[in-house]
């Protein structure tokens, strides 16, 4: 019954809570089809930072536990974008 469901979730080296060792990276094939919502381009994965990266828009999502977040309110910028200074009155 419902107890079954709960403990299903506890899986030895899922990387829960606060003591988690290492960020849990994204499913491979998964990144193929994943495109950032604003831009609509692919992504590239950063291992080091565990985040997808949008060069052109110098964004990056991240990933937790193992789910990329790809609400742009989530994503923290990487570079100021290139020619962002020419688009001032």
């Amino acid at each position: 019954g419902r107890e079954r469901l709960l403990h299903r979730d506890r899986e030895p080296g899922r990387g829960q809570g606060p003591g988690s060792a290492r960020p849990q990276p994204p499913e491979p094939s998964l990144l193929r089809f994943l495109v950032c919502p604003l831009s609509k381009r692919p992504l590239r994965y950063e291992e080091a930072t565990n985040e997808l990266i949008n060069e052109e828009l110098g964004i990056a999502y991240p990933i937790i536990d193992g789910i990329p977040n790809m609400v742009p309110e989530a994503a923290r910028m990487t570079q100021k974008p290139p020619g962002e200074d020419s688009k001032q009155p």
